[in-house]
């Protein structure tokens, strides 16, 4: 009922899942930074997130922690379950008795998989567009692939959820923790595309500017700024965007373009 990639890029780990499922984020992923992440879907075990997470921390290859928890759950027959460590190697697993079209497909830092699914189109398709977008950010990647396994038919029974976790050292929202993305869509006719919107949404509010892209605030930039400001009741940009949620993009002396452009549309400039 469920497809799902998991991956690593550098040292982020991430699941994206997609599935006619209602809530599937709460459900499949889990993700833990410098130890691996994994999703467990089909008839899922819930178990297996913490009992695989504690076995990858304790040194298990994911080949070595899908086999432990395969030997110890008599329903395995009926489960599908994929799994990346911190290191690359990658594990996926498929119940004889899992609904068709079942299957998956692992290589380095990556395991695609799903069940029920229109066929095995699906998790190639994911594979080749996770191949081939490297240079995408590691979240705009997972999602592409999602988006891919979508496009190529997805779920057979339809659409109702999808979620996005990554985890990275470090880069939680505004530096604290490790849980980089944790976006869910629980019920949408079209989940993929609103994760892609939410995702979208998620890097004006809380990514990190380009300190070359940011604007000099000066001269008549700066009396815009301040115009601007004024006209929605605010004295500083500083309480303007902490209202707004974009106080991690400000800057001293300078504005990021994003912000500005926030700033313009909020003003019903355009």
């Amino acid at each position: 009922m469920t497809f799902s990639i998991v991956a690593r890029q550098g040292s982020a780990l991430g699941v994206a899942v997609a599935s006619k499922f209602l809530s599937v984020g709460a459900l499949v992923p889990a993700a833990e930074a410098g130890v691996g992440a994994l999703a467990t879907q089909a008839w899922a075990n819930l178990a297996y997130r913490p009992q695989g997470m504690a076995m990858l921390r304790s040194g298990a290859s994911p080949a070595e922690a899908v086999a432990a928890l395969l030997a110890a759950d008599g329903r395995r027959a009926h489960r599908q379950v994929g799994v990346v460590g911190a290191d690359g190697r990658a594990e996926t697993y498929t119940g004889e008795e899992c609904l068709p079209w079942a299957g998956g497909l692992a290589g380095d830092g990556y395991a695609v998989q799903g069940n029920i699914l229109t066929g095995p189109e699906v998790v190639r398709e994911m594979r080749a567009v996770w191949l081939d977008s490297a240079e995408l950010p590691f979240a705009e990647r997972l999602v592409a692939a999602l988006a891919a396994g979508d496009a190529a038919g997805g779920d057979a029974r339809g659409r109702q959820g999808a979620a996005l976790y990554v985890v990275d050292p470090g880069r939680g929202v505004g530096g604290w923790g490790d849980l980089a993305y944790d976006l869910r869509v629980d019920d949408h006719p079209d989940p993929v595309g609103e994760l892609g919107r939410l995702l979208a949404v998620h890097e004006v509010l809380h990514g990190v500017s380009d300190p070359a892209e940011l604007l000099p605030l000066e001269g008549e930039l700066a009396e815009e700024v301040r115009r601007l400001l004024g006209g929605l009741g605010y004295d500083s940009l500083d309480r303007w965007a902490g209202v707004e949620n974009l106080e991690g993009r400000l800057a001293e002396g300078r504005i990021d373009p994003l912000v500005l452009d926030h700033l313009r549309a909020a003003s019903g400039v355009r």
